[in-house]
């Protein structure tokens, strides 16, 4: 098992939870829209949220201001974390409104607030886990999709609650981060979402 752990770190990097977020939403909300307009959405939510940060991503590498995509060090979040929030702030201004896909709106919103507690985190030199900041968001997002809709999904959120724990053990395995850490990024994750709740539940 500890062979394989690493591989849930890449796996599920917090890079590839917006995209997996939107597809929950997708699969589980009510369909209101037409399907163009979903896959339209995903599109505008993959090429802002993934291709976007991975082409700067290389950028910032060839500049040698980040060794790795886990980004090991405190200091070299800065950046990063300043370009996922901008990112993050244009889709919520011009793709996903309040007005046409509020409950997605929200998942995104908790998600910038909980990347500016990880920023703010950044001055006191600690790095909280931004895996568990964005798989914790993910798991609640979806328990809010399954309140909201009225639906059964107790195996989907079972596997995000499991996984959830593949993923602290992974990064605990190798090394990136400590306990404590783990749980602050979990904290980071959980309480905007569950904030946002009252606004969309």
């Amino acid at each position: 098992m500890k062979k394989i752990l690493p591989f849930f770190s890449y796996a599920f990097h917090p890079i590839f939870i917006p995209i997996l977020g939107t597809l929950s939403y997708i699969i589980f909300s009510e369909r209101l829209y037409t399907e163009e307009q979903y896959y339209l959405v995903l599109f505008q939510v993959i090429i802002i949220t993934f291709f976007l940060p991975l082409s700067f991503f290389y950028l910032l590498r060839t500049f040698g201001k980040v060794d790795s995509i886990m980004m090991s060090e405190v200091k070299q979040r800065k950046i990063p974390l300043i370009m996922q929030m901008v990112l993050t702030a244009v889709l919520l201004q011009k793709s996903i409104t309040i007005d046409r896909f509020p409950e997605l709106y929200f998942f995104f919103l908790g998600g910038l607030i909980s990347t500016l507690i990880v920023f703010l985190l950044i001055y006191i030199h600690f790095k909280a886990s931004i895996h568990m900041v964005a798989i914790s968001a993910l798991n609640f997002f979806v328990i809010g999709l399954s309140i909201h809709f009225q639906i059964n999904i107790i195996y989907t959120i079972a596997s995000l609650v499991l996984l959830t724990g593949i993923i602290a053990s992974s990064r605990l395995y190798m090394r990136a981060h400590t306990q404590e850490e783990l749980t602050v990024g979990y904290l980071c994750g959980v309480v905007p979402q569950l904030c946002l709740w009252y606004f969309w539940l």
